[in-house]
């Protein structure tokens, strides 16, 4: 009997990623591309370049099918996860009426106005790319939080009338909606001949990208969460609820049929944080590491990895990308003096992001009435030891990571996996296919530290710096 494939898209906020795996969820081979630079025209806009998102995922395509070794008859589908609150705006043919709309742009958070007359459809980042694969105006429900006419107890577009008034989107503009785990069509021949998927393969309906990577992750339990390292971090939990009106936390759509993620406030610009600093000493950076083989991110690691908890008193806060509420708040480093170093510095940015969001975890756990008993971490960010040893420390429970850190991959093959027929139901997907690779305990005298140092200290550094930043906002903007 022929070994079977699956694969799985990842089109994330800085590179696309298409993965194949077995139907054990090990990885075959893998293409990545990594995005251009956003377009920023002017202030509040922030667009993805001509059409860099599906031309990076058929890079990438093409990519991993040169690495395939397999038969191509033995793919049972693709699954597709793309960037979350993104709007894409298409003409009557469905091509781009104009560049696609990042998340970080200030008209997503708004009302769709229509200024431009050749748009004939307004959809998501994974509504496009499942129309360039199948040709079909089709798109997952779980991929519509914000700006949408969209009832989110039935996953489908709104029946009121007045809700589509206030979106500005008439239903004729919208996609029709199916639900994770469903097909949403077939791979064209033109797509085919663009990426080199083979053409007639099922397009498998996911979520938006934090609730595949959750999926991918494992995440099933209620008392088990996930801190998911990217761009944006981002804490969840499973949940089985659509609560309304919370204030700590916002309620996502899974990856699984009619159930949900429970999301608490995140951390912009996360990760790109991590690789700013790299970027910022790169040159030595890279020359040492190289010199001894490493990648530049393990070299800053085995350096940071020398500092102690704490970073000798060093605190980062994370606001390098002001919400549009607070335009002021700016990233921060408070309290060197001469024993601080590179290394200080680094570890200081990790450890900003763990207290970040154990606070943020805490918020969001005290208005479910729940407790974590461990973390999973995902993202590129958790092949670090240091990193996921801070975590443990700071919020004094397990912190595990799986064989596969690019979880959002790997949560889009589950959902071809479960559409196909090869397992019967996710939980046995998961099972099947989501591997912990290992664990790390919480040292309990730095479990100690951070709690005192979060509390007495790092908790309050805004109360006090907003009020300059305020002053010096006017200034500089």
């Amino acid at each position: 009997m022929n070994k079977k494939y699956i694969i799985g898209v990842d089109g994330g906020s800085q590179s696309s990623k298409v993965v194949i795996f077995d139907l054990e969820g090990n990885i075959v081979c893998e293409g990545k591309e990594d995005l251009r630079p956003m377009s920023l025209p002017k202030p509040g806009i922030v667009e993805h370049p001509d059409d860099d998102l599906w031309d990076s995922i058929v890079t990438s395509c093409k990519k991993a099918m040169d690495r395939f070794t397999g038969k191509a008859e033995d793919i049972v589908g693709i699954g597709l996860c793309t960037i979350r609150f993104c709007r894409v705006l298409l003409k009557e043919d469905g091509t781009l009426a104009q560049p696609a709309m990042s998340w970080m742009d200030a008209r997503v958070s708004k009302p769709y106005e229509h200024v431009n007359p050749t748009v004939r459809y307004v959809t998501t980042t994974s509504g496009y790319i499942t129309h360039r694969f199948t040709g079909e105006f089709n798109d997952t429900a779980a991929n519509y939080q914000g700006q949408w006419p969209i009832d989110t107890d039935t996953w489908q577009w709104s029946e009121e009338s007045e809700v589509f008034k206030q979106f500005n989107i008439p239903r004729e503009m919208l996609f029709d909606l199916h639900m994770p785990g469903s097909i949403l069509g077939y791979v064209t021949e033109k797509a085919a001949d663009t990426t080199g998927i083979p053409a007639g393969i099922p397009v498998v309906a996911t979520a938006n990208d934090k609730a595949v990577e959750a999926l991918g992750a494992g995440l099933y339990g209620e008392k088990t969460g996930l801190i998911s390292l990217g761009t944006y971090i981002a804490s969840m939990i499973k949940g089985k609820e659509n609560p309304k009106g919370t204030s700590k936390f916002w309620t996502n759509f899974a990856s699984t049929p009619n159930s949900y993620l429970y999301e608490s406030y995140g951390i912009r610009r996360g990760m790109w944080t991590v690789s700013w600093f790299k970027e910022l000493f790169g040159d030595d950076i890279d020359k040492k590491a190289e010199a001894l083989g490493i990648p530049a991110e393990e070299f800053l690691n085995r350096e940071a990895q020398k500092i102690p908890a704490g970073s000798n008193g060093l605190m980062t806060v994370l606001d390098w990308l002001a919400p549009a509420n607070e335009p002021y708040k700016k990233g921060l480093m408070i309290g060197f003096d001469g024993r601080h170093t590179r290394a200080h510095m680094y570890r200081s940015i990790l450890e900003a992001i763990a207290i970040t969001m154990k606070n943020r975890v805490d918020d969001m756990c005290i208005e479910l009435g729940i407790e974590f008993e461990n973390l999973i971490i995902s993202g590129g960010g958790s092949n670090s030891e240091l990193f996921m040893q801070i975590f443990a420390d700071v919020f004094g429970i397990p912190a595990s990571r799986n064989v596969v850190n690019g979880a959002a991959s790997l949560g889009s093959a589950i959902c071809v996996a479960v559409a196909a027929g090869v397992y019967d139901s996710y939980e046995t997907a998961i099972e099947k296919m989501v591997k912990i690779r290992d664990t790390f305990e919480p040292k309990k005298e730095n479990t100690e530290l951070y709690k005192r140092m979060n509390k007495e200290v790092f908790k309050n550094i805004t109360k006090y710096t907003d009020e300059i930043l305020k002053k010096s906002y006017p200034i500089f903007s």
